[in-house]
């Protein structure tokens, strides 16, 4: 017996529940989702004339939060799980930039489609379990009395009852009794509706998990590829480099067994040149395994060692580093070497005379790791096949990163990049 009656109790705060739940998002549904579509369609309207690309992002970010919330309390009130599938957008990028990479996304559009069955379909199916559970107790009330001050105004309909006395509003308790039972049994599954409603909408469809897919394939193969591509880098550098010095070390060190006896003063110059030759292969292969791994990067972490990075630069570096941890070794090292890959550029092709490196972490989300780097050179910079850029997108996209450039004609350059990652 206490058993039954403490599962009544759970199933009455359950289905109440529900009914304040889903009165709280028709409340909230209707405003907000007919605000932020109209504001969506304006401003995408105003791109023309150049209003929209400042305003487009905020407000599609404003709607992604609104669609994220969503999925969170689906999650959290029903067990109904919608996954977000948004492609990253460069953080510090132009206007321009921003706006296309956002509208290029089908998930935006989803979500503003989503606004449209929000404030229609989804209002309707939140307010339901509210109506369910609420309308019966309403009944009770006029036949407990309230039909009384409701009669002076001509009577009061409770549903197809005409309540004018007490007879009729007996009439409309007994039909708010034939209707609990039903916001007993239903008013949780309706609200666990809505949300479906929202996850029908809001999912992924077949054809962006293809394209999904398709990205995951080529940049797995663009990252085997570039891994290769290292290995025989790294084979080329210890045939031409250390290994040929290690050689001829050898056949130095030969002769001069030979000549100790016969001309001593031949074998001290080759000595001296042998003891010159060893420091040279050490250096080489220190600088190959700088280029494989930074020792700096293993041991410090990622700020330190662009820090480094910047310090062997020919150019003044001013380097900004707001990190409170340290994402994986995968991401770090690839952090890493896009960073020295477009310090190479700058170098060689901007004619600069300044650069300026920013490493943050935006926590918005799963996070971000956001790095900046700006020279004061020509500009003109394209990601291009064959480019250095080229190759820092590849090696981003291994991790779901994004590249994004800024350079006008005459300068500056800013290359955004941003791996999504969380600290530790």
């Amino acid at each position: 017996m206490n058993t039954d009656t403490h599962r009544a109790r759970a199933r009455a705060r359950e289905v109440l529940l529900a009914a304040v739940r889903g009165l709280a998002l028709a409340v909230a549904v209707l405003p907000l989702s007919v605000l932020l579509f109209v504001l969506a369609l304006v401003s995408v309207a105003l791109i023309p004339i150049g209003v929209g690309v400042v305003t487009t992002p905020p407000i599609l970010n404003a709607v992604r939060t609104l669609a994220d919330k969503r999925r969170e309390l689906a999650a959290e009130w029903c067990g109904v799980r919608i996954p977000s599938a948004y492609r990253p957008v460069p953080g510090r990028a132009n206007p321009w930039t921003r706006t296309y990479a956002m509208l290029r996304d089908p998930a935006v559009w989803r979500d503003v489609r989503w606004l449209q069955v929000d404030m229609t379909a989804g209002f309707v199916t939140a307010l339901l379990p509210a109506l369910l559970v609420f309308y019966p107790l309403e009944g009770l009330a006029v036949a407990a009395g309230l039909w009384r001050p409701l009669s002076e105004a001509g009577g009061y309909w409770y549903g197809f009852v005409h309540v004018t006395d007490q007879a009729s509003a007996l009439g409309a308790g007994a039909l708010a009794l034939a209707l609990l039972p039903l916001a007993h049994r239903y008013a949780p599954s309706l609200l666990t509706a809505h949300f479906r409603l929202t996850r029908a909408v809001l999912g992924a469809s077949q054809a962006e998990l293809a394209e999904r897919v398709q990205v995951l394939t080529e940049t797995r193969k663009d990252a085997v590829d570039t891994s290769a591509a290292e290995l025989r880098r790294i084979e080329r550098d210890l045939h031409d480099g250390a290994q040929a010095r290690l050689v001829a070390m050898g056949m130095d060190l030969g002769t001069i067994e030979m000549l100790l006896d016969k001309d001593p003063a031949k074998a001290k110059q080759l000595l001296a040149r042998t003891r010159q030759s060893s420091v040279d292969a050490l250096a080489e292969l220190r600088d190959l395994v700088r280029g494989i791994h930074p020792p700096v990067l293993a041991e410090r972490g990622l700020g330190d060692a662009v820090r480094a990075l910047a310090l062997r630069l020919p150019l003044p570096t001013e380097v900004n580093v707001d990190l409170a941890g340290r994402a994986d070794a995968p991401v770090e090292s690839a952090a890493y070497f896009a960073v020295s890959e477009v310090l190479t550029n700058a170098v060689k092709h901007s004619g600069a005379d300044r650069i300026w490196i920013d490493l943050h972490h935006v926590t918005e989300g799963a996070g971000m790791l956001r790095v900046t780097v700006t020279d004061n050179g020509k500009g003109g910079a394209v990601i291009g096949a064959g480019s250095g850029l080229a190759g820092v997108e590849r090696r981003l996209g291994t991790f779901d990163g994004v590249l994004a450039v800024s350079s006008p004609a005459g300068g500056p350059t800013m290359v955004t990049m941003e791996i999504p990652c969380a600290l530790s």
